[in-house]
C-alpha cells in the first residue's frame, strides 16, 4: 500500500493535525462523515476533546484503545506517542464491527487515515517525559482512500491497479480464482519496479539495486506459478503507462529501459529458477510437510546458484516445510567473515576511531580550488603509519591536513589534484587527494626537510593536471546530454571516472549503441565545444536546483547549498544544466576535440563510454595507426600463407598421384608438406586412400618449421596386418614424439623434424616389414 505521509515538527499539534485531515476527507475528497469512524489512545484525552471539537462525533464513534495498535515508538526507547485512526465503514453488506482491541473490523470498517502524536521519549521501559517540541506524523492510505472514492471495497479494483490485473490474466490465460492473488501480486510490483526504474535504479546485487531486484523476482516467481513460459513483466508495461502516464511523465520517459530491464531480468530469473528449482527438487525428495529444510543447503542454493533465499522460503512455505534460517544465517556470516579476513585495505588508511577525533577536533578543511591553484595554509594535523605525529621526515609517506586548500578531493568521479607542499626547508610532493567527512587529506611523500603540525606552507596543485582534469569533467556533461538528447531521457549517470588522461561514463540504457548513434552523440559534443561558450557556475539550494532544470544524481547526498553548473550554448539555450562540485572549463572551447573510443557493457542495463581529447587523443590516434598497420600486414601475412599453402597442396596432390601405382600389390605413399594446416590434410587421407583401392597407406606429415604433424590412413583390407595406430606410435618414435595413436584405419601423432629422407625411410621400412 501507498502511505503518503506529512509531518510537523516542533510546529502544529494535535487539534490542527486533526482538522487538517478531517478536512481534506470530508471537504476536499467529500466523503461523507457520517461513514467515518476514529480511535484514540484509551487515556488521549487530548485527541478526544479534538475530535469533539473539530468533527463533532458522538462518543460511540470515538474509540478508545489500550493497545500497541494506537501507540507508536521506534523500539524500546526513543520518541514515541499515541495515534489516532480514521475508519470508513463500507457498509452492512460487508462482515465486520467497529473498531475495538479485538480487531474484528473485517471488511467493512477500513483505517484510510493515521495520526501519530509524537509527544514522549522513551528512555528505559519504566520511565517517559516529555518531547520539549511535540511533532506529528500522519499517513494516507491512498489505495484504500481511492477505493472508497471508486466505490469498491476492494484496493485491487482500484483503476490504477485493475486493468494491469486483467491485462496479466487476459495475456497468460488464466483465469482461475485461485490464481488471482497471482496476479495482484505480478500488478502490485511492477509498479513498484517501474517507478524504481524510471527513478534511477537498475537491479543489481547491492543496496537499492537489490532491493529492486527482489521486488522483481518476488513478481516473477507469481508468473512461474501461473505456468506462464513467456516473459510477462515488460508486456504489462504499457497497461500501466496508460492510467500513470499524465501524473507521472517520468514514466514515459523511461519507458525503453522500464521495458527491456524487465525481459532481461525475467529472461536471467527463468534460467536461474530452472537451476535453483531442479537443485531444490533433489534436496526436498526425501522432506515430507513439516519437515526442516538445512540451512547449509539453503545457503548453497543462494552462494552457488543465486538462490535468494526469501524465495527459496516462498516455494518450501506451499509445502509447509520450514527452513533452518539460523543454519543459512550462520553460513552466510562466516562467509563474511572470510572475506574481511581475505581483505587488505588501501595503503594510507586510519582507524576510524582517529578520524572520529580528528573531525571532532579540526574545522572543516576550506576549499579554495575553485578561484585558483596556490595558496598558503598551516599543517593542522599530520598522520603516518596509521597514527598522528607531529612531524614527517625527508622520505616518510604520511597524509598532511591544513586549514584551507586548494587541491581538489576525488569526488563525482573526478580524481584527486597532485602537486606540491612546501615551506622554506622542507617539501611534500601530493600524490593523491581525499576526503574523509568534512577534511580533506594531502597523501604523499616528503621530499626534503620536515614538516611539523603548525608549519605554515605554499600549496601549489599540479596544473596541467587540473586543467586536463577540468575539460574532461566539462566534457563529460555535455556528453551526458548528448547522450539523452540522442537516446531519450531515461538515460542517467550510473557512475564516472574523470581523471587527467581519459573520462569514463556509465548510463543506463537497454543495448549496446549502434556506431551511428554513437557518431551523433560524438559530433553532437564536438558542435556544442566548438561554440565556444562560456560555463557558468551558480550556488542555490538543491530544491531551486532542480526547479532550474538542473540534472541531479539519485541517491546522491547534497548540502543546503550546491553548485549548478551551466554549460554549453545551443539555439540561444544553455545545453546541459547539472548539479557538480568539481572543477570545469571557463569556456567550452578549452576542451578540445572528444572522440569516444569505446562503447561497451558495465552491468545489466548500464552501457560505458570511453572518451579521449588533447594528447590523449593524438596518442591514440598513433597507437591506432600502429595497430591498423600492423594489422593489415598480418593479414597480407595471412594472405600470402594462404596462397603458399595452397600452393603447396596443390604439389602435394600431383606427387601422391605420381606415387600411386596400378602394377604393385601395395601403395605406400608418405609425403612431407611445408606450411599446411593439419586439418588441411585429413580430406586428402580420405581421398586417396579410396584412390589407392584395397591396399595401400598414405602418410601426409604438415611441417612447421622443426614440427610435425603426422595424419595416417590404412586400406580397410590392411588393418589385421598393419594399424595406423601401430604406424602413428612408430612415427612417433623415431621423432622424438611422444605417443600418438587412434583407430585402425587412421590415427595420428607427432614429432620433430630430425632428417626427413631417413624419417621417411624408416616408415617405409616399418610398414614393407609389417606387411611381408
Amino acid at each position: 500500500m501507498i502511505i503518503p505521509s506529512s509531518f510537523s515538527f516542533g510546529d502544529y499539534f494535535k487539534e490542527d493535525a486533526i482538522e487538517y485531515a478531517w478536512k481534506f476527507i470530508t471537504s476536499e475528497l467529500a466523503i461523507n462523515k457520517d461513514k467515518l469512524c476514529v480511535t484514540i489512545y484509551h487515556d488521549d484525552e487530548q485527541a478526544y476533546e479534538s475530535w469533539k471539537k473539530v468533527a463533532g462525533l458522538s462518543d460511540d464513534r470515538i474509540i478508545r484503545i489500550s493497545t500497541k495498535d494506537n501507540f507508536w515508538s521506534m523500539g524500546e526507547t526513543g520518541p514515541c506517542g499515541p495515534c489516532s485512526e480514521i475508519f470508513y465503514d463500507h457498509g452492512d453488506q460487508f462482515n465486520g464491527k467497529l473498531p475495538s482491541e479485538a480487531d474484528e473490523t473485517g471488511d467493512r470498517f477500513v483505517e484510510i487515515w493515521n495520526l501519530v502524536f509524537m509527544q514522549f521519549e522513551q528512555l528505559n521501559s519504566n520511565e517517559r517525559i516529555d518531547l520539549p517540541k511535540p511533532s506529528i506524523d500522519t499517513g494516507m492510505g491512498i489505495e484504500r482512500i481511492a477505493a472508497v472514492m471508486q466505490g469498491t471495497n476492494d484496493n485491487y479494483q482500484v483503476d490504477s491497479i485493475k486493468e494491469i490485473i486483467g491485462n496479466s490474466i487476459e495475456l497468460t490465460k488464466s483465469d482461475d480464482d485461485k490464481l488471482i492473488s497471482s496476479h495482484r501480486v505480478i500488478a502490485d510490483h511492477l509498479r513498484s519496479s517501474c517507478f524504481l526504474i524510471a527513478d534511477g535504479v537498475l537491479p543489481s546485487n547491492e543496496g537499492r539495486g537489490y532491493v529492486l531486484r527482489r521486488i522483481m523476482r518476488r513478481a516473477m516467481r507469481h508468473v512461474h506459478l501461473l505456468d506462464y513460459n513467456d516473459t510477462l513483466m515488460h508486456q504489462l508495461v504499457p497497461t500501466l503507462m496508460l492510467n500513470m502516464k499524465e501524473a507521472y511523465p517520468e514514466l514515459l520517459r523511461a519507458e525503453i529501459l522500464i521495458k527491456e530491464t524487465l525481459k532481461y531480468e525475467e529472461e536471467k530469473f527463468k534460467n536461474l529458477l530452472d537451476k535453483g528449482i531442479s537443485q531444490l527438487d533433489n534436496i526436498t525428495k526425501d522432506l515430507r510437510s513439516g519437515d526442516t529444510f538445512p540451512g547449509d543447503s539453503a545457503f548453497k542454493l543462494y552462494d552457488t546458484y543465486g538462490f535468494p533465499i526469501d524465495l527459496t522460503q516462498d516455494i518450501l512455505r506451499s509445502n509447509n516445510i520450514s527452513i533452518d534460517i539460523d543454519g543459512f544465517n550462520k553460513k552466510l556470516e562466516a562467509q563474511k567473515e572470510l572475506a574481511r579476513k581475505n581483505w587488505s585495505g588501501a595503503g594510507g588508511s586510519v582507524t576510524d576511531k582517529i578520524w572520529f577525533e580528528l573531525n571532532k577536533e579540526l574545522l572543516a578543511t576550506e576549499f579554495l580550488g575553485y578561484n585558483g591553484i596556490e595558496t598558503q595554509g598551516e599543517v593542522l594535523s599530520i598522520i603516518k603509519d596509521d597514527k598522528r605525529v607531529a612531524e614527517l621526515k625527508e622520505k616518510e609517506e604520511g597524509i598532511i591536513m591544513l586549514n584551507q586548500t586548494v587541491f581538489y578531493a576525488e569526488s563525482g568521479g573526478q580524481i584527486g589534484d597532485t602537486g606540491v607542499i612546501q615551506g622554506e626547508d622542507f617539501e611534500f610532493s601530493v600524490m593523491d587527494t581525499q576526503k574523509k567527512d568534512k577534511l580533506i587529506l594531502h597523501i604523499g611523500v616528503m621530499i626534503k626537510g620536515t614538516i611539523k603540525n603548525g608549519s605554515n606552507a605554499v600549496l601549489s596543485v599540479n596544473q596541467k593536471q587540473r586543467n586536463d582534469c577540468k575539460a574532461y569533467h566539462s566534457a563529460t556533461h555535455i556528453l551526458h546530454q548528448s547522450l539523452r538528447d540522442r537516446l531519450g531521457e531515461h538515460v542517467t549517470q550510473k557512475g564516472s571516472l574523470v581523471s587527467n588522461d581519459k573520462l569514463r561514463f556509465d548510463f543506463s540504457h537497454h543495448k549496446s549503441m549502434t556506431n551511428l548513434e554513437i557518431e551523433d552523440v560524438q559530433n553532437k559534443v564536438n558542435e556544442v565545444i566548438k561554440t565556444g561558450s562560456k560555463v557558468e557556475t551558480l550556488i542555490m539550494s538543491p530544491d531551486d536546483a532542480v526547479k532550474a532544470g538542473a540534472l541531479a544524481l539519485f541517491g546522491e547526498k547534497y548540502s543546503d547549498e550546491v553548485r549548478v553548473l551551466k554549460i554549453g550554448k545551443f539555439n540561444d539555450k544553455t545545453y546541459s544544466t547539472e548539479l557538480c562540485g568539481g572543477t570545469h572549463v571557463s569556456n567550452t572551447s578549452e576542451i578540445g576535440e572528444l572522440k569516444i573510443v569505446s562503447e561497451s557493457s558495465a552491468a545489466s542495463g548500464v552501457r560505458r563510454i570511453e572518451a579521449l581529447r588533447g594528447d590523449d587523443l593524438l596518442i591514440f590516434n598513433e597507437e591506432k595507426k600502429k595497430e591498423d598497420l600492423k594489422s593489415e600486414e598480418k593479414k597480407q601475412d595471412i594472405k600470402k600463407e594462404k596462397e603458399a599453402s595452397t600452393e603447396n597442396i596443390r604439389q602435394l596432390k600431383e606427387a601422391i598421384e605420381l606415387s600411386i601405382g596400378n602394377n604393385l600389390d601395395h601403395n605406400i605413399i608418405i609425403e612431407f608438406c611445408e606450411n599446411v594446416l593439419i586439418n588441411e590434410l585429413r580430406p586428402l587421407i580420405d581421398k586417396y586412400k579410396k584412390l589407392i583401392s584395397d591396399h595401400g597407406v598414405i602418410i601426409l606429415c604438415a611441417k612447421k618449421g622443426d614440427k610435425l604433424s603426422f595424419l595416417i590412413g590404412v586400406t580397410d583390407q590392411l588393418t589385421d596386418k598393419i594399424g595406423a595406430d601401430e604406424i602413428a606410435k612408430f612415427a612417433s618414435s623415431i621423432s622424438n614424439g611422444k605417443g600418438g595413436g587412434g583407430r585402425k584405419d587412421f590415427a595420428q601423432s607427432g614429432g620433430m623434424l630430425i632428417n626427413e629422407d631417413d624419417q621417411k625411410r624408416e616408415l617405409r621400412k616399418f610398414i614393407i616389414g609389417k606387411l611381408q
